[in-house]
This record gives structure tokens, C-alpha cells and sequence, in this order.
């Protein structure tokens, strides 16, 4: 039977790409997405441009409100509560039933919240929506202690933020320093340095309780005995797959929502893509759970594919980036593994990191505005050329040239 409506329960990137990717591909039947918060709009900024106020909610779109009415694109601004696998159908909030041929779960994630007593306060911050950037906010201004916790990319990119409205900023995480898996070592520990060195307080430890009086003053007890004191705090240690939809249907989850290498879940009437979506292969080998922009918007392009019966798009190594203290960061690949590690220098400064599996190629890259570098990596990774530590190493080597 031809294909002839698509639902799509969450407008994120991935849910956005699918359709816009459904549409390119040539695809005319009735496609709606479904999120509560309407328009689909860029998350990346939220803890940069948008947080600081120099984007606008206009500005952060994943594209123009007019796109979608121009490509006969439904945008309902509701929430899914239920789904039913063989019509198939979902149900909004309201009520309402609403039938298509297949369906597509984007549902994203919840933020992970700390597991200790006073973890749960709803004074204690997230920033997972435009709402949480808006609430963040107003409550940032000149002398607030802002306590964060977690030093990966959303509370080093607020830490950074932060300060600009005059905060007084500490970060605290167990690790130090955070991302050595995704930039290495040697950057990790440069990245980290940044913070002290524009002020912010670095906490090596774990809370072990939260407590807030009645002047909204709150008291992180950490393992080590200490405490930190906060007029805010916020919490950025990753999401929880939201599943909820998918395990009450009955699909196969394990840390997300499992699906194959075209993004169809256990049952074929449905599908799931971008942070909900966890890959189990043929011979049943799960796949680790990304939770990164591109990987959003590749997972949405597979499943248009896959959807339209067209053959599947291939995607270069994974590739992220982040911005803090006025420098930008890149990687691509994977800096975790065995193999040799390789620095390379800018007068003395650490400005990209390499690893070289045990075959001898390329396995990943991280640089700091090193942004042509790390696509000229990107493409030696995807190519398999062979490299040499001392080429990488050596900053008059131009990696567009190894690339070609």
C-alpha cells in the first residue's frame, strides 16, 4: 500500500528533518507534526545566543513559520498521550484521535535529574526548552550565585554565559576534567582551565543533598563534607530517552526506543529517531544512544528515507560542537579508545588532539577554532586514508591536503 500520511510526534530537529526531508524526497501526502511547543526552533542556543538575549525566538526557528504552511506541513501544537501501533493513530491531549500510515516517534528526552534528597525541588533548574532559557534568565543578574552542576557541554556553555549577566558562577562535577572522551586529555584540561581562569569556581565532588530555605537560598551538601551556597542552581547531566509512549505501546526499549539501521522500531507501522532512538543491529548488538544535533538530524534523513522506500543516506563520522569564553569547539569522531594520541601545537598552545586507532587511521579530532581542520578530518576518517602522528602533529601541515 502507498505511503500517504505521516505523523510525527515531536518537532525537534529530528522531527523537523524528517519532514523536510519527506518533502524533498517528493513525498505529497499529509504529514503533521506534533509538539506542544509549536514551531519547531534551534536547542543550541538556548545556553548561548538565546539565553544572552542576542537571538530572539524568531531568530532561533528552525526555519520560517511560512515554510511549513508553503509545503502543506501541519504543525498541531499538542502533546501525543497515547499511541496505538496497529491503526495506526495517536492521541493528543485533547482527546483527539488522529490516524496516518506510519508514525514517527521523536520524542527526545527528559532532563536527568540528581538522585539525591532535595533533587527533585522544582526550584532546581533545567534547560531543556525555550521556557527554561526564559525562567533561567530572569533570575541571572549581577552578584547571583549560580551553582551548576555538571561541566560538559550545556553547564560549561551557561557557566560561560552566566557570567555576562554578572553571576558569580561555580561548577561543580565529579570528573576532572569532563570530556576527555569527546576532545581528549590535553584539551579537556585546557578547556577546563578557561573556567578559572574568567573566574568561575571548579568543584571536583558530588552533592549528596540539596536543601533551599525560605529565602529561596539553597545549600549543595557535597560527599566531601563541603558545602556551596546558591541563590540558583541548575542541573545539566545529560537526558533520559523519553520511552514512555513506546513502552505502553509495547515496542522494544532498552535506554531508549530500539530500532534498526533504517530507524523502524519492533513494529513496522512505527518508527523512532534523533536522542529517543537507540540502534540494535541484526545480530542484536546495541549501539550506544547519541544525543547530538547531527545525529537528530541524520536519524530524521534515514527515516524519511526509509519511509519512502528510497535508498538509505550515508552519514560521515559523528560530529559535535560548543562555545564557551568566546572560543569554539569541534570534534568529530571518537577520541575514546585504544590507540596513540597526538597534540598538536599552536606556539606552544594545545589547539587540536587526534587519535590514531590500532590500523594506524584516523579515528577522531577535536581543535579549538579549528573548525576547517576538524572538517578536513572528517573527511580523511570517512575516506580511511592512513595519516602519520608526525603529519597531524605538525601545524604546518595543511590536513586539507592529506583530505584530498
Amino acid at each position: 500500500m502507498a505511503l500517504e500520511s505521516v505523523i510525527i510526534a515531536g518537532g525537534g530537529m529530528a522531527g523537523f528533518t524528517c519532514a523536510k526531508e519527506l518533502r524533498a524526497r517528493g513525498f505529497e501526502g499529509r504529514i503533521s507534526i506534533v509538539d506542544p511547543e509549536g514551531i519547531p526552533y534551534d536547542r543550541p542556543p538556548l545556553s548561548k545566543g538565546y539565553l544572552l538575549g542576542d537571538q530572539d525566538a524568531t531568530q532561533i526557528r528552525l526555519i520560517a513559520a511560512e515554510w511549513f504552511d508553503e509545503n502543506n506541513i501541519e504543525i498541531i501544537t499538542s502533546s501525543v498521550v497515547d499511541l496505538d501501533t496497529e491503526t495506526p493513530s495517536v492521541t493528543l491531549a485533547d482527546g483527539t484521535v488522529r490516524e496516518a500510515d506510519k508514525i514517527v516517534l521523536a520524542t527526545g528526552g527528559t532532563a536527568r535529574r540528581l538522585p539525591i534528597p532535595g533533587g527533585q525541588l522544582p526550584t532546581v533548574l533545567e534547560l531543556r526548552t525555550r521556557a527554561d532559557a526564559d525562567h533561567l534568565r530572569s533570575v541571572l543578574t549581577e552578584g547571583t550565585r549560580l551553582a551548576i552542576v555538571g561541566a560538559g557541554l550545556i553547564g560549561a556553555e551557561v557557566a560561560s554565559s552566566a557570567l555576562k549577566f554578572g553571576a558569580q558562577v561555580t561548577l561543580i562535577d565529579p570528573v576532572d576534567p569532563p570530556l576527555i572522551p569527546a576532545v581528549g586529555e590535553t584539551l579537556a584540561n585546557r578547556l577546563h582551565q578557561m573556567h578559572t581562569e574568567n573566574g568561575i569556581k571548579l568543584i571536583t565532588g558530588v552533592p549528596t543533598e540539596i536543601s533551599v530555605d525560605n529565602d529561596g537560598v539553597h545549600t549543595l551538601a557535597l560527599a566531601d563534607g563541603s558545602e556551596v551556597i546558591a541563590d540558583v542552581v541548575l542541573v545539566g547531566i545529560g537526558i533520559v530517552a523519553d520511552t514512555v509512549l513506546a513502552t505502553t505501546a509495547g515496542l522494544d526499549t532498552d535506554n531508549g526506543i530500539l530500532v534498526d539501521l533504517s530507524q523502524r522500531t519492533s513494529h513496522p507501522n512505527l518508527y523512532a529517531i534523533g536522542d529517543t532512538a537507540r540502534t540494535r543491529l541484526e545480530d542484536g548488538t546495541l549501539l550506544r544512544r547519541a544525543e547530538h544535533w547531527e545525529h537528530a538530524m541524520n536519524t530524521g534523513a534515514t527515516a524519511a528515507a526509509a519511509l519512502l522506500g528510497q535508498e538509505l543516506p550515508t552519514h560521515g563520522a559523528s560530529w559535535f560542537w560548543s562555545d564557551r569564553h568566546g572560543v569554539h569547539v569541534e570534534g568529530v569522531g571518537s577520541m575514546l579508545g585504544e590507540g596513540t594520541q597526538v597534540i598538536r601545537e599552536q606556539d606552544g598552545v594545545p589547539v587540536a588532539a587526534f587519535r590514531i586507532d590500532g590500523e594506524g587511521l584516523l579515528a577522531g579530532c577535536a581543535a579549538i577554532d579549528g573548525g576547517m581542520l576538524v572538517r578536513a578530518a572528517r573527511r580523511i576518517i570517512d575516506k580511511k586514508k592512513p595519516v602519520s602522528a608526525e603529519q597531524l602533529a605538525d601545524p604546518a601541515v595543511d590536513l586539507k591536503k592529506l583530505a584530498r
